[in-house]
């Protein structure tokens, strides 16, 4: 399974490296990157309540089969328009709200089957190689798309995604493990009101959601705007950005290992917020940093704080969590973090167009450096997690 989730999301990087570009280059607006990145999350923010609810009713391999043929399909549908001659956005933002449908249902089925494959004193360890495959795809695939890119077209990138999605899909068929769901005879909304009381029940449960969508609305803001500071801040091209894209992976890589090595530590809670505050001050240097290669390093150390404080929550959200409320429990905790994203992304891209990309990625900065303070100093439950 990890194997394949690793090439999908290589292939995953590559189209996103391209269709951030195109999206760019067709609207010349920055805007438009927030509004695709909104169009692609919200589904999430939307559905994921629902798609928790089934995954907690339906076999979940199944399920996640039935969300890769959706998005390989996208990918395919998004290459031909190309090779057709696109010239205008609204169809790729079409499909990125389609794909963030699928994701919708795919997603809690995701999270909740993994606890399954494993032991629970090794659940943080199997996070933390979540975000390894996840994040060394953001090595490998910006790489490879910047490569195709220049040397064969956007297209490519949008195909080979699209072919990636052929090894999730053998590797689930290949999985032996069932989740049978008990009969219920409950209705979905009384099912997510269970997982809601269940989440009200657990200490610490709460202000872990809050901060999954305080953290990905201050915090994404900084990849999804990488093509405006290539382009418009050091005046270079694509390249550039995928170089900036595969730094970014290479840390979340180091993050993830780093988070793997130390899967037992105590006081998870405390190490998360310090980690946050980190986060915060890297942010605040690279939105200064007037040199390329200062920010390449502000890249890789953000990427690391980055993924560390996203492995650390999910861990500490997943082992307070049962199995039978383990579908509703991660489709909320999806809502937050994945909701995060596109609203973010919004408002940054509407943001930048008055004050620039620097100031904007600057403040955000400053926002979650004070977040990981009040939570640190003022507000422990999440400080006192272990």
């Amino acid at each position: 399974m990890w194997l394949g989730a690793c090439t999908s999301s290589i292939g995953t990087w590559m189209q996103k490296l391209a269709q951030s570009w195109l999206v760019l280059q067709l609207s010349n607006d920055p805007r438009m990157l927030g509004l695709d990145s909104f169009l692609g999350q919200i589904p999430i923010f939307l559905f994921s309540l629902f798609g928790g609810v089934v995954a907690d009713r339906r076999d979940r391999r199944m399920l996640l089969i039935g969300s890769q043929i959706v998005q390989m399909s996208c990918a395919f549908i998004l290459a031909a328009l190309i090779v057709a001659g696109l010239t205008e956005v609204w169809p790729i933002l079409v499909l990125s709200f389609v794909t963030g449908l699928a994701q919708a249902f795919g997603g809690p089925a995701y999270q909740a089957l993994i606890p399954r494959l494993v032991k629970p004193e090794d659940l943080p360890n199997a996070i933390a190689m979540n975000s390894i495959q996840f994040n060394l795809a953001r090595v490998i695939g910006p790489a490879i798309g910047g490569l195709a890119m220049v040397k064969l077209g956007a297209v490519w990138c949008f195909t080979l995604n699209g072919l990636s999605f052929i090894a999730v899909i053998i590797s689930l068929l290949m999985l032996r493990e069932r989740f049978v769901p008990a009969e219920t005879r409950q209705s979905i909304m009384e099912s997510m009101n269970e997982g809601f009381a269940f989440i009200k029940s657990q200490a610490g449960m709460r202000p872990l959601i809050a901060l999954a969508f305080l953290m990905t609305f201050l915090g994404l803001p900084l990849l999804d705007f990488l093509p405006v500071f290539a382009r418009e801040v050091f005046h270079r091209d694509e390249n550039t950005f995928a170089t900036m894209l595969s730094i970014s992976g290479a840390g979340a890589v180091a993050g993830a290992l780093l988070v793997a090595a130390v899967g037992h530590i105590k006081q998870k809670g405390k190490l998360t917020l310090i980690v946050l505050v980190t986060l915060g001050l890297l942010m605040i240097g690279f939105g200064l940093s007037t040199s390329l290669s200062l920010s390449y390093v502000i890249l890789f150390l953000s990427g690391a704080a980055l993924i560390s404080c996203f492995a650390m929550i999910s861990s500490l959200v997943q082992l307070i969590t049962s199995d039978s409320m383990r579908g509703r429990v991660m489709s909320v905790y999806n809502v937050a973090f994945r909701g995060g994203m596109p609203i973010g992304s919004l408002v940054a891209g509407a943001l930048i167009k008055e004050f620039s990309a620097p100031v904007v990625i600057a403040a955000n900065g400053v926002l979650l450096a004070i977040l990981g303070f009040y939570f640190l100093f003022i507000y422990r439950r999440v400080s006192n997690l272990q």
